[in-house]
């Protein structure tokens, strides 16, 4: 697909501390998203369900870290947590809606733990 492909980083780093996953374009921008936010917003079928009904509120990941990122041919990459998650593919055009509305994403998922009485 060569739209995705378009949307692809030219490099994914991450940070010593694994805490911090930085995406770089080829036009110059750079993206900086946590592991929290990757991990609580995981584009998986455990996180997101089948349905917005059956999308999870997941808490309690203010400490988790990038364990590795792996390439998934050239559309996406698959992030692997130290709390063992897995199974998520982040595709580049989902990585580009993180990067885009990521602190409007952040605060929906704050006021979602706060209603539920969840801590990060």
């Amino acid at each position: 697909m060569a739209g995705e492909e378009s949307l692809a980083p030219e490099q994914i780093a991450v940070s010593r501390d694994r805490r911090l996953l930085t995406l770089r374009y080829a036009d110059g921008r750079s993206v900086e998203l946590t592991a929290e936010m990757l991990r609580v917003l995981s584009p998986s079928a455990e996180v997101q369900g089948h349905s917005p009904e059956q999308r999870v509120t997941v808490a309690g990941k203010s400490a988790v870290s990038v364990a590795d990122v792996r390439p998934v041919g050239h559309y996406a990459v698959r992030i692997v947590f130290d709390d063992g998650h897995d199974s998520g593919l982040y595709t580049w055009p989902y990585l580009a809606k993180l990067g885009a509305e990521k602190d409007a994403l952040w605060q929906a998922h704050l006021a979602e733990l706060a209603a539920k009485g969840l801590g990060r």
